[in-house]
């Protein structure tokens, strides 16, 4: 049994509210249980130097743990003068994941930045802040059509993200702290709402684990991902 008591193919109970920030182009307070993001997305007129004159826009990401988001004070990596890898990594596969729907050449020469806070981190943050961040880059996009910067709609697809693992010999769906703590392989799936793959992260923590243990992880990710992806559309219609 999990020690949430959730059945093996169950999320934990998944909210996205938007508009929690009133300044950005897009927001989304997303949390998948006790995790919690909060997401914003803005426009800013012009890309980086290496995309200028080349008609078409960029989408980026940055990532964050607010200092309190752990059970013990983390100091604030700007306090220390550089990133750790590991947030370095993570903002890196959430632009990754949000370029992958976008058309660049949509969007004109402008740059989209997708800003991810987490507020409080019980496991999943790098999947939960992917899949609000679709929906803050979602109601950005929205902004630019609406105010008529834009008239091609830049947004090809959905993605989503979703983390499974083995937990005691058994592949279960959206590890929380715990189970992430102690799983014997752990693994983060982004896909797309059509079901194309985008980026799979899988390790063997404690042993190996076998293609058939893989394929059962996969087959939860993609029935965890469908339920984000209605979710999704829910909180942006």
């Amino acid at each position: 049994m999990r020690p949430s008591q959730r059945s093996v193919d169950s999320l934990r109970a998944v909210t996205l509210e938007t508009g929690v920030n009133r300044y950005a182009e897009g927001s989304c307070l997303v949390t998948f249980g006790h995790t919690k993001v909060l997401v914003t997305a803005s426009v800013d007129e012009g890309v980086p130097g290496f995309l200028r004159g080349k008609g078409q826009g960029w989408v980026t990401a940055e990532y964050g743990m607010l200092p309190r988001a752990t059970h013990t004070r983390g100091r604030r990596e700007a306090a220390q003068g550089k990133q750790s890898g590991r947030t370095q990594e993570i903002q890196r596969l959430i632009g990754r994941s949000m370029r992958a729907v976008v058309d660049m050449k949509a969007l004109g020469e402008r740059q989209i930045s997708i800003d991810c806070d987490v507020v409080q981190a019980d496991g999943g943050t790098r999947t939960a802040a992917i899949t609000g961040a679709w929906v803050a880059l979602r109601l950005a996009t929205r902004y630019l059509m609406t105010e008529g910067l834009i008239t091609k709609d830049p947004i090809l697809d959905q993605v989503a993200a979703v983390s499974c693992g083995v937990f005691e010999g058994v592949p279960v769906l959206d590890l929380d702290y715990e189970e992430d703590s102690n799983a014997e392989a752990d693994s983060n799936f982004v896909l797309t709402g059509s079901g194309d793959i985008v980026e799979i992260q899988a390790t063997g923590e404690k042993r190996g684990f076998t293609r058939a243990e893989f394929e059962s992880l996969f087959d939860l990710a993609r029935k965890g991902i469908a339920e984000l992806v209605i979710l999704q559309k829910a909180a942006v219609a």
